[in-house]
């Protein structure tokens, strides 16, 4: 029996029920195949094989160009008309999933300097790591000293008992991520990992999943001047099935001049960051404790009764709805610091 799951569309507060693309494949992956034949989990969920699979499927050019995008905007929704290229030179579903779009137009931000903005189109989550938060939820998504690894070790102390974000893309979604917060790049680095699904049946199933899949890991300090004030920021962007890659690419105004996030460089709230390879991924965020207040609504929704979360209701201490949310849209704001 195939299980419903839904989400609430911000824009509107109303449900409405997911259709995964690959609910079979997950299905045979992480039960039976995970289950009976290890060696070929392990094969199936390797950077080899996954970049291989990606290949064949979004590199090919389909022979109606016409046929594949009517298909792609009847079956996912999508808008061709917010992208900056013409939808006649997204000849191959590639170039469909990796399409830019007209976000100073399609997804605006609101100017408030102290606003935190969700870094992806995206199903969101929010959540603490204090036990004694009404958003307090058990370990399940990730291990903190494991989701930011060795590297990250000096920022464990500051991100204790702190409140996260989950944003999980799907594969119909615009596959680049913002800047969430305005700040300094504290640290920049990669983590390997295994490239398992981020089908909610899947985080479910495996204990912490997030924080062993291949990851970037960027840490912001946003307690300077033109910052977001909201303290250490950790935006860790994690690759699934059929990613191969993460591009980092930011950009200061629109997609121009693209670079390599670095050490020591500044990021501006809302500006691209980077470009997920196709496939479904996800994006965490880590906040200090204390230092952000998330959107009511957010919270709201979650706790909603009269939405079906099939996979996040089984296995949780108490069932949990996710937001569809749009890039560069807010989700918490600075909370105000008391004077030294």
């Amino acid at each position: 029996m195939r299980l419903r799951h839904q989400y609430v569309l911000r824009r509107s507060g109303e449900p409405v029920e997911e259709r995964f693309c690959g609910d079979p494949v997950v299905s045979f992956l992480y039960a039976r195949v995970r289950e009976d034949a290890g060696w070929m989990y392990r094969a199936l969920t390797s950077a080899r094989l996954t970049t291989l699979a990606a290949m064949m499927r979004f590199d090919r050019r389909p022979h109606d160009p016409g046929t594949m995008r009517r298909r792609y905007a009847l079956r996912m929704g999508l808008d061709f008309s917010e992208c900056v290229e013409s939808e006649e030179a997204l000849d191959t579903p590639r170039k469909v999933f990796e399409r830019k779009i007209r976000y100073w137009d399609c997804r605006p931000m609101e100017p408030n300097p102290h606003a935190v903005v969700s870094p992806a189109d995206a199903r969101l989550l929010v959540g603490s790591l204090s036990a004694d938060s009404v958003l307090n939820i058990k370990h399940k998504f990730f291990e903190l000293e494991e989701l930011l690894g060795a590297e990250g070790r000096w920022a464990l102390p500051r991100f204790q008992r702190g409140e996260w974000a989950i944003a999980r893309l799907t594969p119909d979604k615009y596959h680049y991520t913002h800047a969430p917060v305005s700040g300094r790049v504290r640290a920049f680095y990669e983590l390997d990992g295994r490239y398992q699904s981020c089908h909610p049946a899947v985080v479910i199933a495996q204990a912490t999943p997030f924080s062993k899949n291949r990851r970037v890991v960027t840490l912001i300090d946003t307690d300077l001047p033109g910052g977001t004030e909201v303290g250490l920021v950790a935006m860790v962007e994690i690759v699934a099935l059929m990613i191969g890659d993460i591009a980092s690419c930011y950009s200061v105004e629109r997609y121009e001049n693209p670079q390599p996030i670095q050490p020591g460089m500044w990021v501006k709230r809302g500006a691209p960051k980077a470009l997920f390879r196709p496939g479904s991924s996800t994006v965490v965020l880590m906040f200090e404790p204390g230092r952000v207040a998330f959107c009511a609504d957010l919270v709201q929704n979650q706790q909603r009764e009269d939405v079906c979360s099939a996979y996040y209701s089984r296995g949780m201490v108490r069932p949990l709805v996710e937001t569809d949310v749009r890039v560069r849209s807010t989700i918490a704001y600075a909370r105000r610091r008391s004077p030294a």
